[in-house]
């Protein structure tokens, strides 16, 4: 068996570097900036972890030995993939990039966020392309952005998930959006029990291992709403909500938007509920990137420009 060799480490391979290519121990502690008796110490080690002499005296000094000269090659790509790992990444131009990002968000930012994400992203990134993938119940966002398939998710909960990273967007007031025609239009509030007993229109959800934000916050005050019909896209809701009698519960930004295009009615919820709170996740592994701390840059600054137009 054979016996297990010192490991080598960078310092040694600067001096062996060094040492192959100058061929005299002092002449390489003056370019290492070394003193002589540093420099034939760590040659010493050089040949105790090779088995090598690497260099010997010849007439004219010292010459290296065939396999020495054999580690120059090794060596010097050595040292060129160690300081492309301790060096420090370039700057980020998002003018130049070219790269396919990809953003997880819901259907209910759609009309919203997402004109507003498209815009800054194009001024921004002209060369680059965007991707906004919709977040369903047979979707498993966080397994996405942990393999790279997402680069953020944008989304609101009660609890972001512990083990991603997030940071706040904005927040939004909870509110009733009813068809103009409802009982609770006509005198411009529901009461509490016209809400918990009143028919309820709700998206689908879109997360699997998380109830909606609404029926968890419910849940917690020991109440449940009727919720009679869903639809797989959020923005069916206020569609269908022209012909019924149902409620849908949402936020401000998105029941005014609709109830300014649409014959709807923005009511005050009669349930005290908390604001929504809008946040962006990403995975540890896309942290410190460069490119998409740029990208989770330009989604506040999105989020911002839609609270300063509301």
């Amino acid at each position: 068996m054979s016996q297990r060799r010192e490991a080598i480490d960078t310092h040694l391979l600067h001096v062996l570097n060094t040492l192959l290519i100058e061929r005299s121990v002092t002449r390489t502690g003056v370019m290492l900036n070394q003193s002589q008796p540093a420099v034939s110490c760590a040659l010493r080690r050089l040949r105790d972890i090779t088995g090598d002499p690497l260099l010997v005296y010849g007439k004219s000094g010292m010459v290296p030995t065939e396999y020495g000269l054999s580690l120059l090659g090794p060596t010097q790509n050595a040292l060129r993939e160690i300081s492309r790992i301790t060096a420090e990444p370039p700057t980020f131009d998002s003018a130049h990039s070219i790269r396919c990002y990809r953003i997880g968000c819901p259907d209910y930012l759609d009309v919203l966020f997402v004109p507003t994400v498209v815009e800054l992203f194009r001024q921004s990134a002209p060369k680059a392309t965007l991707e906004f993938h919709p977040l369903g119940a047979d979707f498993d966002f966080e397994v996405a952005l942990e393999e790279g398939k997402l680069d953020i998710v944008v989304g609101n909960w009660l609890e972001p998930p512990e083990h991603l990273r997030s940071s706040n967007l904005f927040v939004d007031e909870i509110v009733c959006l009813v068809s103009n025609t409802h009982p609770g239009a006509k005198c411009r509030k529901l009461t509490p029990e016209q809400y918990v007993d009143g028919a309820h229109l709700a998206p689908t959800r879109f997360s699997m291992k998380q109830r909606g934000t609404i029926d968890l916050h419910l849940a917690r005050e020991h109440l449940r709403r009727r919720v009679i019909a869903t639809v797989p896209h959020f923005n069916l809701a206020p569609y269908v909500l022209v012909k019924s009698d149902m409620i849908f519960t949402t936020t401000r930004l998105f029941a005014e938007y609709y109830a300014s295009r649409l014959p709807l009615t923005v009511l005050s919820a009669p349930v005290d509920f908390p604001p929504m709170r809008y946040y962006q996740l990403w995975h540890e592994r896309s942290h410190y990137s460069g490119e998409l701390r740029w990208l989770r840059g330009l989604v506040t600054d999105a989020a911002g420009s839609l609270i300063r137009g509301a």
